[in-house]
């Protein structure tokens, strides 16, 4: 699978409420949207992670080409062993069969809702696998007994929701091969420093001036341009704080906009 663009993320977290109590289920989503070829049409499928404190599933949508309805499934992860954790779905996309296979057994997951290894789930049409998630490929094409599709399914676009505090960090692809960097926001009450792989390449003093700006960094040494807008962080009411980071790699149709809500101490 390629990407169209680094697929960098939203962070999310509980603003404090007003008796200084926060929502500390540990809330994450993780929305990816492919673009695929599938029945002989360019379709977007999206897949959903998402987590709360009593819940954890994913969801596949996919486009219609005959209608504005998308065909979606939804698969539980139940918390006991096993269960749930492989399966098969069908659905109907313009009145074709289409299968989802998935195997999360033995999946491993960071702090967030989408596991990162050892897992697979496959989307296959008319015996072919029109889009592949996960490590586990040799797995997956065994089990669905499908051919690859002649046309890679391509990441065009990535948001991520993660509870957090005063430090917010994920993983994310800067459109540069297939290696991932540690990408890190944190902030007090006067400075911000936005970091990758644990180095500091932003360094923001005097934030309540500078709520609003922009700095080139390098990655891999590639030209990343970072704009931040932390203005509602410092000064909005409780239950509203956010951030927003837009991260241009490239020419224009490659901004990428990232959003963290902010919460505050007691």
């Amino acid at each position: 699978m390629q990407d169209a663009f680094p697929s960098l993320p939203i962070f999310s977290s509980p603003r404090l409420l007003d008796d200084g109590t926060a929502n500390r289920g540990g809330n994450s989503s993780v929305m990816s949207i492919y673009q695929t070829k599938l029945l002989g049409h360019h379709r977007n499928v999206t897949v959903v992670w998402s987590k709360t404190i009593v819940n954890h599933s994913v969801s596949i949508a996919i486009e219609n080409s005959q209608s504005e309805e998308q065909s979606s499934c939804k698969i539980e992860l139940k918390p006991w062993p096993f269960s749930s954790k492989k399966g098969l779905k069908s659905l109907e996309v313009d009145q074709k069969k289409v299968e989802i296979f998935w195997d999360l057994r033995f999946a491993k997951f960071s702090s967030g809702s989408e596991p990162t290894s050892d897992f697979y789930v496959a989307v296959v049409c008319e015996a072919e696998v029109v889009l592949l998630l996960g490590d586990c490929n040799k797995e997956a094409f065994a089990r669905t007994k499908s051919r690859p599709s002649l046309v890679d399914a391509v990441l065009v676009s990535k948001r991520e929701n993660i509870c957090g505090k005063r430090s917010f960090t994920t993983r994310a692809n800067f459109g540069n091969g297939h290696k991932s960097h540690d990408i890190t926001v944190e902030n007090s009450v006067s400075e911000m420093w936005i970091s990758v792989d644990g180095k500091v390449l932003i360094h923001v003093t005097n934030l309540k001036w500078k709520f609003r700006g922009n700095e080139t960094i390098l990655v891999d040494k590639l030209p990343v341009k970072v704009c931040w807008d932390v203005y509602s962080w410092l000064f909005s009411a409780p239950g509203s704080a956010h951030g927003l980071f837009m991260f241009k790699i490239g020419g224009p149709e490659l901004w990428r906009q990232v959003v963290f809500f902010k919460s505050f101490d007691v």
